[in-house]
């Protein structure tokens, strides 16, 4: 009877007791988990000699004096003094004179005054402070080094000194185990080639590498360096730079969303919304990205590439697939340098566009060349040919040559144009102004004269002959004359024969002339029938076909 009482309770409450049978055996678990750890004990600082110890129980009970070579313990780290004064209850040290503390072999702080917290394992030294971890020494009038992070700081001025470097700041820290430097409030790193100023620095003594944190300037002998965050490695002197840093060299600004730079290789490298500003010669490269080398004077601009000349009043928008600058003979009387953009050019300026598949300027000779269907726009002027050299006199046009199956182009309307082909033509400015133009070649005129009074078309003269000047004011024609043998024929506008309204090689090319600085994106090609015809002549070799042409050879 009683076993089956004793059954029925186990049966009844068998889950009761398995659970507090569980929560035993997980008491049980945890005490010897508990037991296999060791303690965490409150070591205390040891004194390990001293010529002469002495205390007054009755005075100061808990305060032992310590004259002469003291020697003091506390865990790992040992300290050295002329003199201390140990504090029991509170398990500190404050020691005098030619203080020393060493922990292991590489690290080794010096100072003339040293009070250490034992319990916060804290020690503050003052005067003459020297912190020696292994190539690395930082010297200042008042450091705090903090144990149990293993980390030195001072907060009224310090200097660290490695190899490489010598770094000063108002307030500074230094990891000997990490070998991280972090430096706040007129930092200044010097070095032999180059001087870096900061708000905000972070530097690694093993690496020596600098991250820049604020507001931050890199100044060597050949450039500056401007950025408020990113890298730069003092030993291979390349940095990678964020936030529209800029790189300065004679006269020539770097600008860039993120700029790679390599001191001794002498070239910069820069990312998205690129800006390659040249104050001397108030010209610019844009795009997003840039590419230029000191040392040869060459640059490249890719992606959406800008070449700006801001030397006039009316800056000139040029863009191209790529732009490149290549300098000859740099750093000699005998220096200049080339323009090349291609393919795809477009231009703009207020009073003047242009149009190509590419483009050279050569300031050697003042010269830029159009190749490959060139169009120049100038006022109502249309002017084309196979090239186009455009010659400079202090940044505005001095003449222009269009040579072989030139062609100019004035539009009265939609049905009537002054028209002027021939085998070439120039163009001659003055002020920026075209005042004279000289057709050579086969030449062929049609004109429209207009009435003063109303500016309604008179007639129309269609001329032919070897040579024509034109003479012009107010970029509109005001005589022209033939030189030599010519011959013509005025129609009068009502009867106007319908195949003498165009000259052979006319075309009207409006629908792609640039409209202002943001069209020079927007390529537009010429319609199939106003591509010029073959001619006799040698071809127009383009700068791309050239540079090809060598790589084949």
């Amino acid at each position: 009877m009683h076993n089956r009482i004793v059954f029925k309770f186990l049966s009844r409450h068998r889950y009761l007791l398995t659970g507090i049978l569980c929560l035993f055996g997980i008491c049980l678990l945890s005490a010897q988990d508990k037991k296999g750890e060791p303690e965490k004990k409150k070591t205390r600082v040891d004194l390990l000699y001293a010529d002469e110890a002495q205390a007054d129980d009755q005075v100061r009970p808990d305060v032992q004096v310590l004259i002469g070579s003291v020697k003091l313990r506390h865990d790992s780290m040992y300290m050295y003094c002329d003199s201390a004064l140990i504090f029991k209850r509170i398990n500190s040290v404050e020691a005098f004179g030619n203080v020393r503390m060493e922990q292991g072999d590489t690290l080794f702080i010096y100072g003339d005054y040293l009070y250490y917290d034992g319990m916060a394992q804290l020690a503050m030294l003052r005067e003459n402070v020297r912190m020696i971890n292994r190539n690395t020494e930082l010297t200042t009038d008042s450091l705090n080094y903090d144990r149990i992070y293993n980390l030195g700081y001072y907060f009224d001025g310090g200097t660290l000194t490695d190899e490489e470097n010598v770094l000063t700041s108002v307030w500074g820290e230094y990891s000997p185990a990490t070998k991280i430097a972090v430096f706040n409030h007129e930092v200044k790193l010097t070095n032999p080639r180059f001087v870096l100023t900061s708000d905000t620095l972070k530097y690694h003594t093993e690496t020596k590498v600098a991250t820049i944190l604020g507001p931050s300037d890199i100044v060597s002998d050949n450039n500056h360096i401007y950025s408020e965050r990113g890298i730069y490695n003092t030993v291979t002197e390349q940095a990678e730079l964020l936030d529209r840093s800029i790189l300065t060299n004679q006269g020539k600004k770097l600008t860039g969303d993120s700029l790679f730079y390599d001191r001794k290789l002498g070239y910069g490298e820069a990312f998205d919304h690129v800006q390659m500003n040249d104050t001397v010669n108030r010209n610019m490269l844009t795009g997003d990205y840039c590419f230029y080398n000191e040392l040869t004077g060459n640059a490249l601009a890719t992606d959406r590439a800008v070449a700006v000349d801001y030397s006039q009043g009316d800056s000139l928008f040029m863009h191209g697939d790529t732009l490149r600058l290549v300098t000859y003979h740099l750093n000699t009387d005998s220096m200049y340098r080339e323009m090349r953009v291609y393919h795809k050019v477009r231009a703009f300026r207020t009073d003047i566009q242009a149009v190509c598949d590419s483009l050279v300027y050569n300031s050697k000779d003042s010269c830029m060349t159009m190749y490959t269907d060139p169009v120049l726009w100038y006022g109502s002027e249309q002017l084309l040919g196979e090239q186009i050299k455009v010659y400079m006199n202090d940044s505005t046009i001095d003449w222009a040559h269009i040579i072989n199956q030139a062609l100019t182009v004035e539009q009265k309307d939609t049905l009537h144009y002054n028209q002027v082909s021939g085998k070439e033509m120039k163009a001659y400015f003055v002020g920026g102004e075209m005042r004279q133009v000289d057709v050579n070649g086969n030449v062929l005129v049609i004109f429209y004269p207009v009435e003063e009074r109303d500016s309604s078309l008179i007639l129309m003269n269609y001329s032919e002959g070897g040579f024509l000047r034109m003479m012009l004011k107010d970029r509109k024609m005001e005589r022209g004359a033939f030189i030599g043998k010519a011959n013509g024929t005025a129609y009068p506008m009502e009867q106007i024969p319908a195949d003498k309204y165009r000259l052979p090689s006319f075309v009207w090319l409006d629908y792609i002339r640039p409209l202002d600085k943001e069209d020079i994106f927007n390529w537009r090609g010429k319609k199939s029938d106003a591509v010029l015809k073959q001619s006799s002549r040698r071809p127009t070799v383009s700068p791309r076909d050239m540079h090809i042409e060598r790589i084949k050879k």
